[in-house]
C-alpha cells in the first residue's frame, strides 16, 4: 500500500509543476467580485458620449442630409419636428452642432433714448432742411425745415416749419408752422407765431395766430395776442392781453353739462 501512495504523490506533483497554481488559486482566480459586474451606464453619461462624438462633425458634414438614420429612444422624444420639408441633418445632430443657426430678430426701439448734449445753431447760420437731435436745440439762426429734439427747443431765431420737442421756449423768435411739445410751451415778448400750439401746458407773453390745444393751463399774459380758439383745463388772462377767438376748458374735469340736466323743466 505505500507503493500506491507514494505513486499518488508523486503523480500529484507532477501535475502541479506541469499547471501552476493549485485549485484554491484556480478557484479564487474563477470567482469575480460583485463590483466588477458591468452597470447600465446613466442616461446624462450617455448624452456627454454623444455630445464628444458630435464635437468632432464639422457643419459642413453636419448639413449634409442624412437618410435612415437610426435614433435611440431618448432622442425620438426630445428630438423637435422639423421645420421645413428641405433635406436637413437629423434632429439629435442640429440640436448640438447647429443651436444658433437661426438668430433672433434685434428689437429696434421706436426712439433713440435722449442725451444730455446741446446743438447750437449760431446766428447767421441758415439751414435748408430738417434737423433732428436727441439732446436739446439752440437755435440763433435760420432754419427752413421741421424741428425735432428729443430735449429743450431754445428759439431766438427763425423757423420756417414744424416744431416739436419735450420742452419749447421761444424769446423774440419768428416761427411759422405748428408746435408740437410734450411738456410746457413758452412764447416770450417779441416772438411771432403762426401756427398751432399743442402741449401740456403754455404760457402765452408775445403774439401767436393759430389754436392753442393744451391739455394743462394756460397763461395769457400781459403783453400777450391771440387770434385763435384756446382749448385747455383752465385758462388765466391777464388784464391787458387781447384775444380774438374762443376760449373752452373741455379738459375740466367738472362735468358742465351734468349741472343742468334736469333744470328748468
Amino acid at each position: 500500500m505505500s507503493f500506491f501512495k507514494d505513486f499518488k504523490e508523486d503523480l500529484s506533483q507532477a501535475v502541479d509543476e506541469l499547471m501552476p497554481g493549485s485549485d484554491r488559486d484556480l478557484n479564487e482566480s474563477y470567482e469575480e467580485p460583485a463590483s466588477s459586474v458591468p452597470q447600465p451606464a446613466p442616461v446624462q453619461d450617455e448624452m456627454n458620449e454623444l455630445d464628444a462624438l458630435l464635437e468632432k462633425v464639422s457643419p459642413q458634414d453636419a448639413a449634409a442630409p442624412v437618410q435612415n438614420e437610426k435614433r435611440s429612444f431618448f432622442q425620438t422624444l426630445t428630438a423637435p419636428e422639423p421645420a421645413s420639408t428641405q433635406p436637413q441633418a437629423p434632429d439629435f445632430i442640429q440640436q448640438q452642432v447647429m443651436p444658433q443657426q437661426i438668430a433672433p430678430e434685434p428689437i429696434v426701439p421706436d426712439r433713440l433714448p435722449a442725451s444730455d448734449e446741446t446743438t447750437i445753431i449760431t446766428g447767421g447760420t441758415v439751414i435748408h432742411g430738417d434737423v433732428e437731435s436727441t439732446g436739446s436745440l439752440d437755435i440763433s439762426g435760420s432754419i427752413e425745415g421741421n424741428v425735432s429734439c428729443r430735449g429743450k427747443l431754445t428759439v431766438t431765431g427763425s423757423i420756417t416749419g414744424n416744431s416739436s420737442a419735450e420742452e419749447v421756449f421761444a424769446d423774440s423768435a419768428h416761427i411759422s408752422g405748428e408746435i408740437v411739445s410734450n411738456g410746457t410751451v413758452k412764447i416770450g415778448l417779441g416772438s411771432v407765431i403762426v401756427g398751432n400750439v399743442t402741449a401740456n401746458s403754455a404760457v402765452v407773453a408775445g403774439a401767436i395766430k393759430g389754436d392753442i390745444d393744451v391739455h394743462g393751463p394756460v397763461v395769457v399774459d400781459t403783453s400777450a395776442v391771440v387770434m385763435g380758439n384756446i382749448k385747455s383745463r383752465s385758462v388765466q388772462i391777464n388784464n391787458g392781453a387781447v384775444i380774438e377767438g374762443f376760449c373752452s376748458q373741455s379738459y375740466a374735469e367738472i362735468d358742465v353739462e351734468g349741472l343742468f340736466n334736469g333744470k328748468g323743466k
